[in-house]
């Protein structure tokens, strides 16, 4: 490090458990960021503040006024501009060492695998089940770890997959795909703005974790939020061993 990023991130230096070893593996890192909507705004501002090398924001929408109560990467001057490069200009204004690289389009297919693959860690902002398991798929893949939160109404959940670790979870293994579930999105539910700012910053702060090996993830634990009660609950879960997607003979 040099002496600007010795004085800059000098408060993550004065932590023991990060240190300067800490901070120079989060200078190093790439982190995939999907989706830079509600979630995927305040984790990008706090990647960005933190030091990540190289930031990718994948988002194929564009902004809007709805947008705007909760989603704090974007601006009223920017409504109609596509979110990955309203999301580039917010995040250099922070910080300009680090490196964004906006991805306008939907990722999926070969182009998803091929961002997954370079990543060091994932993190899962978007809205929508299909995405959480193609992206689950691809961090086995791959064996990346995926760090992933949602929001709707009042309650907000987070988790950590490390799928560099054999005996953890996957997506899948909490959520099945194809099961009978309630896809609820903010656009038809709501969503409270403050939730969205807490979820996105404890995404953010698992992977800052993971890229500095300090701490315990939340690797087998789902963290629940209720922002109206203002209370917190763990739920434990384990690797499903006949999981088809993780398991030692996925189909």
């Amino acid at each position: 490090m040099n002496d600007g990023q010795l004085l800059r991130y000098s408060r993550h230096i004065l932590l023991d458990a990060l240190g300067i070893e800490g901070q120079e593996r989060i200078l190093k890192s790439r982190v995939l960021v999907l989706g830079a909507g509600g979630l995927g705004s305040p984790a990008a501002l706090y990647l960005a503040s933190a030091g990540v090398g190289t930031l990718v924001l994948a988002d194929g929408d564009t902004v809007d006024t709805t947008n705007l109560q909760r989603q704090i990467l974007h601006t009223d001057a920017r409504v109609g501009q596509l979110k990955a490069l309203s999301g580039q200009i917010a995040l250099a204004a922070v910080n300009p060492e680090t490196r964004v690289i906006p991805v306008t389009e939907r990722l999926e297919g070969a182009a998803l695998e091929a961002q997954v693959a370079e990543a060091d860690l994932v993190l899962d902002c978007c809205d929508n089940f299909a995405t959480r398991h193609a992206l689950n798929q691809a961090c086995i893949r791959h064996r990346k770890p995926l760090v992933s939160g949602a929001a709707v109404r009042f309650d907000g959940q987070v988790s950590v997959y490390d799928l560099s670790r054999p005996e953890s979870p996957c997506y899948h293994c909490l959520f099945p795909e194809g099961e009978e579930v309630e896809e609820t999105r903010c656009a038809v539910m709501g969503v409270f703005a403050p939730l969205t700012g807490i979820v996105g910053s404890l995404q953010a702060s698992e992977a800052l974790k993971l890229l500095a090996g300090i701490g315990e993830a939340l690797v087998g634990r789902l963290l629940l939020v209720d922002a109206l009660s203002q209370t917190w609950r763990t739920v434990k879960f384990r690797k499903d061993p006949a999981c088809p997607v993780c398991s030692d003979q996925p189909t």
